[in-house]
């Protein structure tokens, strides 16, 4: 049960990303994420809604128009924690970016999100 309410809270924040409109961004994030969401993204730590709505945001304003994000894998989920892998595609120039996200569960809801852009280098 646990991976399924990941993977529903999971593939809810993404759905943000490609809203039809950027009204709809709040209420996805509403439904996927605590009020008090720990953020860690590309730009260091933040913290609410609001906040992890404005990073949404700034990624549906590319110059080249809103991308396209997708969750491509399944949902890894052992207990409260999860990750998976997801693919932002823009439009136009082809820009893609990928990447891992891990987060933490608390009543169905993400309250904890790290987001790693980029694939890890083999150390050989």
């Amino acid at each position: 049960m646990q991976e399924e309410e990941a993977q529903a809270a999971i593939d809810t924040f993404l759905s943000a990303f490609n809203a039809s409109a950027d009204a709809y961004v709040t209420e996805l994030l509403a439904q996927a994420l605590t009020p008090d969401v720990l953020f860690w993204g590309p730009l260091g730590r933040s913290e609410g809604v609001a906040a992890v709505e404005r990073f949404v945001l700034d990624m549906r304003r590319h110059p080249a128009g809103p991308g396209t994000m997708a969750r491509v894998s399944a949902v890894d989920a052992p207990g409260e924690w999860a990750r998976y892998r997801w693919g932002y595609t823009a439009p136009g120039d082809g820009l893609s970016l990928s990447g891992t996200d891990v987060v933490h569960l608390r009543d169905g809801r993400i309250d904890q999100m790290i987001v790693f852009a980029g694939d890890l280098t083999d150390a050989r």
